[in-house]
């Protein structure tokens, strides 16, 4: 059961998103919603000298300025975070969600969810942040550094929502393969929808009985799923049938089986979220 989910909102253009699928959670599930923005630590270059050799007394009064811009600048940071969470807030509001909460803090984003997360049931993200624009054809760096981190899990909204109906489950065997596959079982948010499970491969009595046990557990908890085995290589395929079958979401493990988990993040999981224009959620 979904009892409370944390949003990141940065106030990039997928903060709307975020907040959009955040209310379709809710609204399945019951959740309660945190909306979190966090204000980086103040990096290095404020904090240089700029007086130069500026004689003594110009330059304490020099000093005393930027110390004053400072302090300035630190308060519209904290006043725009504040106006981040107002607005998300807001979109909240208008879908009806109730118990919302807002929360502004300070330091490492990384640092501040793994604390934050331990009373949460799913951490969501947008796929890119406030450089979004410049960079499309990149994940956004807080997103990996979360999923490295996390031990919930994540859910990365595309750039906008849209209703969703029909999940694809990828599955190739794996703990964290198994462990979406247990976490599309035991969450509401999935009650009703239609799910396929896809292993992309050869197609084997091996693969068809490992699928035929992730389809056994989803319908010991009501949740009727077809199987499939795809050809190709998963990085591509999964993509592919995702655009051409219309798929409106994806669960996958952040993992392959194989991978080095504690180093870095599937190549599997990694150009999925990048391609795909629907959510990925990616279970530790």
């Amino acid at each position: 059961m979904t009892d409370k989910i944390i949003a990141l909102v940065d106030g990039s253009l997928y903060s709307a998103s975020v907040c959009d699928h955040a209310a379709w959670i809710a609204t399945r599930t019951g959740a309660a919603v945190e909306l979190l923005h966090v204000l980086g630590r103040r990096e290095g270059a404020e904090k240089q000298d700029l007086s130069g050799a500026i004689r003594l007394g110009a330059r304490s009064k020099l000093l005393a300025e930027l110390a004053e811009l400072d302090e300035q600048r630190a308060k519209l940071v904290a006043h725009r975070g504040r106006a981040i969470l107002e607005d998300a807030r807001a979109i909240l509001d208008r879908a009806g969600i109730n118990e919302i909460t807002t929360r502004l803090r300070h330091g490492d984003l990384v640092e501040t969810v793994t604390e934050v997360e331990q009373d949460a049931d799913m951490i969501l993200i947008g796929k890119r942040g406030e450089a979004a624009d410049f960079a499309k054809g990149h994940l956004g760096s807080n997103l990996e550094r979360i999923v490295r981190a996390s031990h919930k899990p994540v859910f990365v909204a595309a750039r906008a929502f849209r209703p969703i109906d029909k999940v694809l489950v990828a599955y190739d065997g794996g703990a964290s393969a198994m462990k979406a596959v247990d976490f599309v079982s035991e969450n509401p948010l999935f009650a009703g929808l239609t799910v396929h499970v896809v292993t992309v491969g050869t197609d084997t009595t091996e693969t068809r009985k490992a699928l035929d046990e992730a389809r056994a557990r989803l319908a010991a908890a009501g949740i009727s799923a077809e199987t499939e085995v795809v050809s190709g290589q998963p990085e591509s395929a999964l993509g592919k049938l995702v655009e051409e079958a219309g798929f409106d979401m994806v669960v996958m493990g952040a993992y392959g089986h194989s991978r080095i988990r504690s180093l870095i993040i599937g190549s599997t999981t990694t150009e999925m979220v990048r391609s795909c224009k629907v959510p990925v959620v990616l279970v530790r």
